[in-house]
């Protein structure tokens, strides 16, 4: 691997900062990662981005296998990343799900493992079991008996590095203040692209020593079943088709191009063999001060990829990268103790655009009406306060008028108002099921 094109992670090994993402779409011949993996190989690639969910494992260890035994590339030269899946967070299932993708990749180690995502599920060979009426079955995990877990991996030698995947910064600071946490997670890997730069968890990120690696680059094709529809196209967007034609570069590396002078590793997917030789040219030429400061400015804090399971009951998304993306689509799974009561309340949480591994508060503003609501709450509020010191004929008189004035207080109570007490009620019944 170029030392130029490598970051050196919080535990010492070196990560390519252009990745090859393996996620085959639905329709597409699994075939399809193993024949990509080979292209990229060929070309130039050494982090090849896969999760046991992907469903694609063998095929792209055979690619892998067959790059090795030509010559083309040594297997310390590459860097392979597989991900735990959601239904094998229980500690005694976290070694046996390593070992299950190493067999198919025929490999004796990986380079990274990763906790896919912050939610846990029913153990089992379905990856999003359901119940009779197709809701998502959770389970009760401790995420940091998890990272144990994958602690004991990496001591075991069956990979070299250990992180996580789509985290918000709670869920981080669970893990980094985890009582005898011996190895913190090398990276966090999320949703990030211009449109959604995750800005406040790239700075988190940075002061806690974790890489950020940014999947979804290019934004994503609306076409594709998980993806939110009526979203703006990323690779249409004008200002960034005037920096491309300025370098005389496609929108796809302009995009890429601009994560890795942020510091942030940058993943690119394709199946054709042409935009993968494109996309592998970003080493070829820089962005100027001025053309990063405009794609920071392109930043709405825009999620491609559709909701988590838990914001809609009974709905579940198909694309597995989005089960438990929490940064920015609201705090509400601090930890993976999922019960029913907890499930429900982050059914109502509101979910706000993500600007880490997800803005800080990004929340609806209140409509026109809300406001004027409030301002009536408060004036009468004030009027009763006036009123306290009235002769005892008044309060009697008043007394009424104040209890009307807070009754109605709660009706036009703002969402803002109801997401705080909705966050609360849920700190505290999670709470209880921590024990």
């Amino acid at each position: 691997m170029a030392l130029s094109r490598c970051v050196k992670l919080n535990d010492g090994h070196l990560m390519p900062v252009l990745g090859l993402g393996t996620l085959v779409s639905e329709g597409i011949p699994k075939s399809k990662a193993g024949e990509a993996t080979r292209v990229a190989i060929e070309v130039g690639y050494r982090h090849i981005d896969a999760a046991y969910v992907y469903e694609n494992e063998e095929e792209v260890g055979s690619a892998l296998r067959e790059k090795i035994a030509d010559g083309t590339v040594k297997r310390e030269e590459l860097f392979y990343t597989t991900k735990l899946w959601a239904t094998f967070f229980r500690p005694e299932l976290v070694r046996p799900a390593l070992e299950r993708s190493l067999k198919k990749l025929r490999l004796d180690y990986v380079d990274l493992f990763i906790i896919h995502v912050p939610i846990t599920m029913k153990p089992g060979e379905e990856l999003l079991p359901k119940d009779a009426s197709g809701k998502v079955i959770f389970d009760t995990v401790d995420l940091r008996d998890t990272w144990a877990a994958l602690e004991k991996c990496k001591d075991a030698g069956l990979t070299k590095s250990i992180g996580v995947s789509n985290f918000n910064h709670k869920q981080l600071e669970m893990i980094l203040n985890k009582p005898g946490l011996k190895y913190k997670p090398v990276c966090n890997q999320v949703e990030c692209h211009p449109y959604l730069n995750q800005s406040k968890l790239l700075e988190f990120c940075r002061s806690h020593d974790i890489l950020l690696v940014a999947y979804a680059t290019l934004g994503s094709d609306a076409r594709k079943k998980w993806v939110i529809k009526n979203k703006p196209s990323l690779l249409q967007d004008p200002v960034l088709n005037a920096i491309a034609e300025k370098h005389r570069r496609t929108p796809a590396q302009v995009a890429l191009r601009y994560q890795l002078q942020r510091g942030v590793v940058a993943l690119a997917k394709s199946f054709s063999e042409q935009r993968i030789k494109e996309n592998f040219q970003v080493f070829e030429f820089e962005l100027t001060p001025e053309d990063m400061e405009s794609l920071d400015g392109l930043n709405r804090n825009m999620c491609y990829l559709q909701d988590l399971p838990q914001a809609a009951p009974g709905r579940v998304a198909s694309h597995p990268e989005t089960v438990g993306r929490m940064e920015g689509r609201g705090e509400a799974q601090l930890t993976s103790h999922v019960s029913r009561k907890s499930v429900l309340l982050a059914t109502i949480m509101p979910l706000r655009s993500t600007a880490l591994f997800p803005s800080e508060a990004n929340l609806k503003a209140p409509s026109q009406q809300e406001k004027k609501n409030q301002k009536t709450k408060i004036s009468k509020r004030k009027r009763i306060e006036r009123y306290k010191n009235k002769p005892q004929c008044i309060k009697k008189r008043e007394r009424k008028t104040g209890t009307k004035c807070i009754t109605l207080s709660a009706t036009v109570l703002s969402r803002w108002y109801l997401h705080d007490l909705f966050f609360l009620s849920y700190i505290s019944v999670t709470s209880k099921f921590r024990g």
